[in-house]
């Protein structure tokens, strides 16, 4: 990555801030977009300690003119805009379809335009929809079983005919659930632990029965660099998760053994998924990824969940989180 001329679309987000600060630490030259907004407000990026040594630009991946001027003289995108969450695209689901298809559109056609080296397209483990076998490869079918899915599918079907139609060099990465400092209060780590900060006898919770695959957010950072690095990765779909599998129950009585809380779990059904569209089981298998890279995850649950509990312990982070608030 050194002195290499990246892209990061999403750069204000939750992984995105994390894995711009692993590039300036490898010495590329980050060029960082945020969505643009009229507070001149810049996300995670504002608490970034590197901001003088990257280049920040305001805009909207909808916008294809902006693509393609963030685009101009760049070698590799890490291509994360998206809209993400899942209970607010049954709320707005043509806004998911604007954002992640219509967006990763532009950002392909600008990024071939301009002759980008290389396309790293961040897709979702939601994409597979409730396990029909386990581990999940990327070979197992895909399932929408939400319009967020539905329109992450979408863009990566938009990426990858990309690389089969015009050669344009697209990998495209497959995170199973990251999680760790900066996450959003709509995912589950965060919601738990801030619930219990706010001294909450009782932690509202939707299903509780569910399993996914927590992956800590340096890991998937990592693997998403050591995608880019590997040309055998070009045209490929990769698995980027932890091969650990845990309930969501299980994992509220980890943190609360973490942060020494007598809490107890209160399930309230308006933070149930539809039936039909609750993802029931996601367990990442690895296989081809660490073939791939050689890399294996250096946080295991309880260290990962050990370090993101004392970030959001810190006042100066715990206070931009509205927990009273339950946000779709």
């Amino acid at each position: 990555m050194k002195n290499k001329n990246v892209l990061i679309t999403g750069a204000d987000g939750f992984i995105g801030s994390h894995l711009l600060e692993m590039l300036v630490q490898k010495n590329a030259k980050v060029r960082a977009l945020s969505y643009y907004n009229s507070f001149n407000y810049w996300g995670w990026l504002e608490d970034v300690n590197c901001k003088a040594d990257i280049e920040i630009i305001t805009g909207d991946i909808r916008d294809y003119h902006c693509c393609q001027k963030i685009t101009k003289g760049i070698d590799i995108v890490f291509h994360l805009a998206a809209l993400i969450g899942i209970p607010y695209s049954y709320y707005s689901p043509k806004s998911y379809i604007e954002t992640n298809v219509g967006g990763t559109h532009n950002i392909c056609h600008a990024s071939l335009e301009n002759g980008v080296q290389k396309l790293i397209h961040t897709s979702t483990s939601e994409v597979y929809g409730t396990a029909l076998y386990v581990p999940i490869d990327e070979k197992h079918p895909i399932q929408a079983q939400s319009p967020y899915s539905a329109s992450k599918i979408g863009a990566d079907s938009i990426a990858i005919s990309y690389f089969y139609s015009f050669d344009l060099p697209v990998t495209i990465v497959r995170p199973f659930n990251t999680y760790g400092p900066r996450q959003s209060a709509r995912a589950v780590i965060p919601t738990i632990i801030t619930q219990i900060l706010d001294n909450k006898k009782k932690v509202e919770l939707g299903d509780i029965s569910t399993t996914r695959d927590f992956n800590y957010v340096i890991d998937t950072c990592e693997g998403i660099v050591k995608l880019a690095e590997i040309e055998k990765a070009i045209g490929e779909v990769v698995n980027v998760g932890s091969n650990c599998e845990i309930s969501i129950k299980e994992l509220f009585y980890k943190i609360n053994d973490i942060m020494k809380s007598k809490a107890t779990i209160k399930q309230n059904k308006g933070r149930y998924r539809p039936e039909k569209s609750e993802v029931q089981r996601l367990l990442c298998d690895t296989s081809k990824f660490v073939k791939l890279t050689g890399l294996q995850k250096a946080y295991s649950i309880d260290d990962g969940l050990r370090k993101t509990v004392e970030w959001f312990k810190n006042e100066n982070n715990w206070s931009k989180y509205k927990t009273g608030v339950y946000n779709v």
